[in-house]
């Protein structure tokens, strides 16, 4: 085994990359081969105590908290570090993920992408007003100097997923120790590297302080994750994953009043109003392909007129041929495996549950013929489809689009905000104004309209209702991770 490989087998506690305390270790698992690729420590309560303990003294005993030109440079090297790292970091996050190698590049989520998006964090850093002077006021026979302070939360546990678990591993990380928080990164059990492997940069290339930033890794999440949960030494709980268990997280968090910021599930809705271009608008809908699915604002439910149901129906067949898969090295396929087999079978039975409901399948539905290896779910389209089915309603992560038609502007808002969930939403109109209209009328945290992109680290990302509560990226998710005190000095 290689240096790089064993240090991103380790865990990184307190400075250091270690073992887990037991031993113990698990294999992680190629999405596109169902190979073993290499190892993870599997790390126990012990593990996960130590790890806490070294966060909660960092942010006690050091100046962490209150140096922003320290905190800034540290980062700034952390950058530097991980740009010059680039090339080692796509094959791993390529293969635990199993995303094809051109979206672990630039214009993907899996690594280039959310490194660039470090600086953005940089900025809000160096240019933020820890301190405001709302004046004087006079108040029950005393007049009061007022000032505002944001101060570090304290110790946060960063729980992250396997989809994008590079985007999501800095998108927690990078903004809370810019805030002056110490972290514990719980890793997905699926994707331990992408979260070590920054443990392993942090300790050779820059002067972050021992015990400010560590990673735990373990076969089970449950365990080491109610303990990170439930632990008073932790001050915040930032969790990204299905909404199932960001429900038990916030139930669990309010047991000590903790806070919470939760990024869960989404249904978004894609609509392509009467007077859109349909044959250029209908490229949108395989997104559906990208990562196989598995995105937490990628649009499931595509909403067209029913006049043109069926145009449409034409249309999918023909652009779902396009999309080419199965080649983990490929620079032009978007789709790869799901990430393992118990999520590929968790999608086949969704795509069983809508066929059972009545749903026609347009195209796709099972595994491919033509791989052998690899947890793969072929492109699927089902159409004659209601809002009120399961496949309209829940969140599959899979490559499965559900195509619902609509009858005029507020049959397709009603539809789009008929649904537990409120991520995302594209909106396609000739008429900019028109498409803005129908944009403010969803209940959703992020929208395109007309190709628009909202996916940049100065944005902030979130959802409504049960896609989540709080932000991630940008000047609101920075500010996730700051507490306000107001000081009144009498004068």
């Amino acid at each position: 085994m290689s240096q790089f490989m064993e240090d991103v087998s380790r865990l990184f506690i307190d400075g250091k990359l270690v073992a887990a305390q037991s031993g113990k270790t698990y294999d992680n698992i190629s999405p596109a081969t169902e190979e073993v690729i290499g190892q993870a420590a599997d790390a126990g309560p012990e593990d996960m105590d130590r790890a806490i303990a070294a966060a909660r003294r960092a942010f006690d005993e050091t100046d962490w908290s209150t140096n922003h030109e320290f905190r800034y440079r540290c980062l700034e090297q952390l950058h530097t570090a991980l740009e010059a790292a680039k090339d080692e970091i796509r094959p791993l996050i390529a293969a635990e993920t199993g995303s094809p190698m051109g979206i672990c590049r630039m214009g993907g989520p899996q690594c280039d992408v959310p490194i660039t998006f470090i600086p953005e964090t940089l900025k809000i850093l160096q240019d933020y007003r820890w301190q405001r002077d709302i004046g004087e006021s006079e108040m029950m026979g005393t007049t009061s100097k007022r000032l505002v302070c944001k101060e570090s939360i304290g110790v946060v546990a960063c729980i992250t997923p396997w989809n994008v678990p590079l985007q999501i591993n800095l998108a927690k990380a990078v903004p809370a120790l810019a805030a002056g928080c110490t972290v514990v990164l719980k890793a997905a059990p699926e994707t331990p590297w992408s979260a070590t492997l920054l443990g392993k940069i942090i300790a050779e290339q820059t002067d972050i302080p021992a015990g400010v930033f560590n990673v735990i890794t373990a076969s089970d999440p449950r365990v080491t994750g109610e303990q990170l949960v439930n632990d008073p030494r932790v001050d915040m709980i930032s969790f990204t994953g299905s909404t199932a268990v960001g429900k038990h997280i916030m139930a669990q968090a309010a047991q000590q009043v903790k806070k919470v910021f939760l990024e869960l599930g989404g249904k978004s809705a894609n609509i392509i109003l009467d007077d859109a271009d349909l044959s250029a608008a209908l490229f949108t809908a395989l997104q559906v392909c990208f990562h196989a699915g598995q995105g937490c604002a990628i649009c499931t439910r595509l909403l067209v007129p029913r006049s043109k149901y069926k145009e449409t129906s034409e249309l999918l067949v023909q652009y779902f041929g396009f999309i080419a898969y199965g080649d983990p090295a490929a620079e032009d396929q978007i789709m790869g495996p799901l990430i393992s087999a118990r999520q590929r079978d968790r999608v086949l039975g969704y795509i069983e549950k809508g066929l059972a409901e009545g749903a026609t399948l347009l195209l796709g539905g099972g595994r491919p013929a033509g791989l052998d290896k690899g947890y793969y779910v072929e492109p699927t389209v089902f159409i004659d489809v209601n809002n009120d089915m399961t496949i309209a309603r829940e969140e599959i992560f899979g490559p499965v689009l559900v195509v619902i038609p609509f009858e005029d502007d507020d049959d397709a808002v009603r539809i789009a905000n008929d649904s537990p969930y409120g991520l995302s939403a594209m909106v396609t109109s000739a008429d900019e104004a028109r498409a803005m209209a129908v944009a403010r009328r969803l209940r959703t945290g992020t929208i395109g309209v007309n190709g628009g992109n909202f996916y940049c680290g100065d944005a902030p990302f979130g959802g409504y209702k049960q896609s989540g509560i709080g932000r991630e990226m940008g000047l609101e998710g920075f500010e996730e991770y700051l507490e306000t005190k107001t000081i009144a000095l009498g004068v």
